[in-house]
């Protein structure tokens, strides 16, 4: 975990400070786009010279092949922004929620407990890599520049049907793209991968 940590500690010394803007303080905006921008650059990374056969491959005949994943990640990522969206058009919430920072740091690193997505987030098996990867940069970009300007207030707001505030979930959208970076890890390292 403290690799992970110098990592974000190290990615948010390189933006340089942001103005202050009203809503989000500027330790909320650096670490939010000091982590947008590792799991990016860690998807691309995992995928850079893959082959065909080892997008293909799976684990098992259940599981999900690195293509797959990644198609998860365009299905998914575009459903969980417009939720915060949808979210900041409510009014400004004073219940306090259960959620922490931490636990949704910790949801990206801890893959001990798997749970499988809703049926809209399925990949369907037809995407291909680029495409996939195309999707997730983009709306990754989209993200940032709101991240980057926004004075909304994300702290004051709940994530409708969820137990957390919006800023928890916009990490979260971050989070849950390392868990299956982890996920894609995790196949690379299978001793039945292909070589190349």
């Amino acid at each position: 975990m403290s690799t992970i940590l110098s990592l974000l500690l190290l990615l948010a010394a390189t933006h340089p400070p942001l103005p202050a803007a009203e809503g989000m303080t500027a330790a909320d905006r650096q670490r939010l786009l000091a982590h947008l921008d590792m799991t990016e650059s860690w998807l691309v990374s995992e995928l850079n010279r893959l082959s065909s056969a080892q997008l293909g491959f799976k684990m098992t005949p259940e599981s999900w092949s690195i293509t797959q994943v990644v198609e998860h990640l365009a299905i998914a990522e575009p459903q969980y922004w417009q939720r915060v969206q949808d979210s900041m058009k409510q009014p400004p919430n004073t219940e306090k929620l259960p959620a922490t920072d931490a636990d949704i740091l910790w949801y990206g690193i801890d893959r001990t407990k798997r749970t499988t997505t809703g049926e809209a987030r399925v990949p369907t098996g037809k995407g291909d890599i680029n495409g996939s990867l195309g999707v997730f940069r983009k709306l990754r970009g989209e993200m940032k520049e709101y991240a980057k300007a926004t004075g909304d207030d994300l702290r004051s707001r709940k994530l409708l049907e969820g137990n957390m505030d919006v800023y928890q979930w916009f990490l979260m959208i971050s989070t849950h793209s390392q868990r299956h970076i982890l996920q894609i890890r995790e196949i690379k390292a299978h001793p039945n991968y292909p070589g190349s």
